[in-house]
């Protein structure tokens, strides 16, 4: 397999081996440069980019291993092939934990060493084209208010079907679900989704701030209102004026700020604290809880008038759990942004790995996730991420029945139980083979016809 003309650093102490490679990749179209240990290597590093890299694993000086670590170190993103005439599996292994992209062993044939070369390349060039791609799909889906509400799921796609509907009109919305499902990405979706997308969208934590100050952050106040109220301000209703103000956590809202917000929906007007008039506000409100507000209704914590003026639209966020099956693709996602973050190339998931992620129950929904993913980001040193970089907690985890029936099928039913398993099965052999259904089939024991059945039935 010829070369694309990219630029190849080869590092070898044996004279003779240099100048084989040298002529062979040369001839398959590579520009190439020499090395006779790892400190040249690092230094012709150090002066220019390369493609590719191969790399002998024993040498003086500084050996192959010492150099792939100091080169990922220095942030080099080009692949490195490690060489030996010594391989042994536990070499292999090592070297492709720590970042090598292959490990190849002599003596080999020159076919051998440009098929292994053009394949690295390749696989750079898709990297770099999915990147370009997903941060392209990034940017349009952000503009769009969607960033991270994404899935393939049955569920989520419903989901987000019942968002686009939503947003094309001025209802007030309330938005349930757990701590870390992504409340506020949906509230930023309805917003961007609706006619009020040029227009501001403001937020507000109702539970962040003390009662003292939510009021007059919410309405404004007028000069000498309270000590240190040295000019009139406009509250956040009036600055939203013509936009969507999502008020999160509203079930903590204080009872005297709920008795204003009350008028200012059935009014849409608000009066700022220690004024005399009222002003008139055109803004669409979305709210958001964890909590369950017909419970504190009921216990007389939050006002019931309220509640119905607010639960015009329900809209409940499914948690992680309830969409094993959206885990591969989010990771993929968050991955992204995450290593963009930290300026490197986004790593890679092995099936292991992803394997122990949706054995997970996700407490924490994709909020937990993205933590464990840069967590693992961060610990990992090269361009997988491997079961060591996961929480020991994760990787301890038994066998999902182990762990108690009713809490992890979340039912005690034959039936629905064995769908649950179906499903996840079904969802971890597509995860674990790049979502190629024949080999997902083989691994499943099915035939290709019933897996696509299935497929269907559970929406994946």
């Amino acid at each position: 397999m010829a070369g694309d003309g990219g630029r190849l650093l080869i590092i070898d102490d044996e004279e003779s081996m240099l100048e084989m490679l040298s002529i062979v990749t040369s001839k398959g179209g590579y520009q190439v440069t020499l090395a006779r240990n790892g400190e040249e290597g690092l230094g012709a590093l150090g002066k220019g980019s390369f493609s590719l890299v191969l790399c002998d694993l024993k040498m003086p000086r500084l050996d192959g291993m010492g150099f792939l670590e100091k080169a990922k170190e220095q942030g080099i993103e080009a692949p490195i092939i490690m060489m030996s005439a010594y391989a042994a599996i536990e070499d292999a292994v090592a070297a492709i934990k720590a970042g090598a992209y292959d490990f190849i062993t002599k003596p080999f044939k020159a076919d051998e060493v440009l098929l292994t070369l053009g394949r690295a390349a390749e696989h750079m060039r898709l990297r770099r084209e999915n990147l370009l791609l997903r941060r392209q799909i990034d940017d349009l889906q952000r503009e769009q208010g969607l960033d991270d509400m994404v899935g393939k799921s049955g569920v989520m796609a419903s989901f987000l079907q019942t968002v686009v509907k939503v947003a094309q009109y001025d209802t007030t919305v309330l938005i349930t679900g757990e701590s870390g499902t992504g409340k506020e990405l949906v509230a930023r979706g309805i917003h961007h989704k609706s006619g009020r997308a040029g227009k501001p969208f403001l937020a507000v934590n109702c539970g962040g701030m003390p009662s003292s100050l939510l009021e007059s952050e919410l309405f404004g106040y007028v000069k000498g209102a309270f000590t240190g109220a040295e000019k009139d301000r406009k509250g956040i209703f009036q600055e939203a004026h013509g936009g969507t103000l999502f008020l999160d956590e509203i079930g903590e809202l204080p009872p005297d700020a709920q008795v204003k917000l009350l008028r200012v929906l059935q009014e849409r007007e608000v009066r700022p604290v220690g004024g005399a008039r009222t002003v008139r506000v055109d803004v669409r409100v979305l709210a958001a809880t964890a909590r369950d507000l017909e419970e504190e209704v009921a216990a007389g914590r939050f006002r019931e008038d309220l509640f119905y003026r607010l639960n015009v639209i329900r809209l409940h966020v499914p948690p992680l759990r309830e969409r094993m099956e959206d885990i591969p693709l989010l990771c993929t996602r968050l991955l992204d942004r995450i290593a963009a973050k930290l300026d490197r190339l986004p790593p890679e998931l092995p099936p292991a790995t992803l394997a122990v992620l949706l054995r997970h129950r996700w407490p924490g929904n994709v909020r937990e996730l993205e933590n464990v993913l840069e967590r693992a980001l961060v610990l990992s040193d090269g361009s997988l991420i491997m079961t060591e970089h996961l929480p020991e907690n994760f990787v301890g985890l038994t066998e999902p029945c182990r762990a108690g029936i009713e809490k992890t099928l979340g039912t005690y039913s034959l039936k629905k139980g064995q769908k649950e398993m179906e499903r996840a099965l079904i969802a971890q052999a597509l995860a674990a083979t790049g979502g190629n259904k024949t080999k997902a089939g083989l691994l499943l024991e099915i035939s290709y016809p019933s897996l696509l059945s299935k497929m269907k039935e559970y929406g994946l």
